[in-house]
């Protein structure tokens, strides 16, 4: 199965402002209402508007980010082209090719008037391999729109208010009459002379300018819950732009960035390290220092350890993020060659070798019997 990001052309990383974009695009370009008996258009719609169900919604994407496409099954297909469609109607889609038949195919400038939701917005955090094992808080600084506090959003300096549009009766949309190869076409747009809103504004603030909008530096303290992992994503809700006509306000989602370990990688909630020993220790076996999260301990490796060799404290790795247990730490020792050596030495090293028979060497005597078997 390909890849939804891949199939909806966007990154990892996308805000669903621009997940939405890439639907819109890929919708009016394979939906089957302007590919009529394509049966290949149909396929890939039915694809893109899964990846978008999926992709779309923040709890689906983040199984998907965690665990594939089978981790988001179970919780509401992506259903056919009817009803919503993904999350919008066909004037969404067909509307800016041709805008409003009539008036009963309202497009999304018809809805101007109506409550707008605001705009998403990401955010990036950089924390450390502990802080993201054991969790921690971090202070952001970002931009958002608000409402303007000088007009309360109006947009009207003091003491005036917005008029209702005298092009468009207070409707925000115009009828306009175009000629197509399937002839004369009735259709609504935009009114040019209040934007869409159905009201002008003939003495605007002078803070916002007539926007009713104003962008605020904010600085929030936000919890990094332990067990986090590298591009994982935390949303806070409603900390987004601000939305207007009583809209409700984006979400801020804060992209989280680990800094690699000097010693540990991860793979999951287990963690992983390599220990160089002693060509002794790993001969006679001894109590070797094995660092942790939390600081070192000790491990009692036995006689006789080869290089490679690996060893697992239980409950030494990343909590889980659910907070249900904990991963381990796997560590692999690796014999460290001693080098320049003395005379002294080299000369006690010939005679230990000298000292040490074939069956010392178990490993070595096997390898060298298969050629003489062959």
């Amino acid at each position: 199965m390909r890849d939804y990001y891949e199939i909806l052309g966007v990154s990892k990383t996308a805000t669903n402002d621009e997940i939405k974009k890439a639907y819109r695009v890929l919708a009016k370009k394979y939906h089957p209402d302007l590919n009529p008996g394509d049966k290949e258009a149909e396929e890939k719609m039915k694809e893109v508007n899964q990846a978008y169900d999926v992709l779309s919604n923040e709890e689906k994407r983040a199984r998907y980010d965690q665990f594939g496409p089978e981790g988001a099954e179970g919780m509401g297909g992506a259903g056919g082209f009817g009803g919503g469609f993904g999350g919008f109607d066909f004037g969404d889609i067909f509307g800016d090719i041709f805008g409003s038949f009539g008036g009963g195919f309202v497009g999304g400038s018809a809805r101007r008037n109506g409550p707008i939701p605001g705009d998403d917005l990401s955010q990036r955090v950089t924390i450390s391999f502990e802080e993201a094992a054991f969790g921690c808080k971090k202070e952001i600084r970002y931009s958002k729109v608000e409402t303007c506090q000088n007009c309360g959003g109006s947009g009207c300096a003091d003491g005036s208010s917005p008029k209702t549009c005298t092009k468009c009766n207070g409707m925000g949309q115009v009828r306009v009459q175009q000629r197509t190869p399937l002839g004369v076409i009735q259709t609504t747009k935009a009114c040019d002379a209040c934007g869409g809103t159905g009201k002008t504004i003939e003495n605007p603030c002078k803070k916002c300018r007539g926007t009713g909008m104003g962008s605020v530096s904010k600085t929030l303290e936000v919890s990094i819950p332990a067990g986090i992992d590298n591009g994982q994503r935390i949303s806070l809700r409603g900390m987004g732009n601000a939305g207007r006509n009583g809209g409700p306000a984006g979400d801020l989602y804060i992209a989280v960035v680990v800094r690699p370990h000097p010693v540990f990688t991860r793979d999951g909630y287990d963690i992983y390290c390599e220990i160089p020993i002693t060509f002794p220790e790993a001969a006679l076996g001894a109590e070797i220092r094995v660092p942790t999260l939390e600081g070192d301990t000790t491990f009692r490796i036995p006689e006789g350890t080869q290089t490679g060799t690996t060893f697992t404290l239980d409950g030494k790795g990343i909590p889980s993020v659910n907070g249900r247990g904990r991963g381990n730490l796997v560590f692999k020792v690796v014999v460290e060659v001693p080098r320049g050596m003395n005379e002294a030495q080299k000369d006690a090293l010939r005679k230990f070798a000298d000292a040490c028979g074939k069956s010392n060497y178990s490993k070595k005597e096997k390898f060298f019997s298969k050629f003489r078997k062959g």
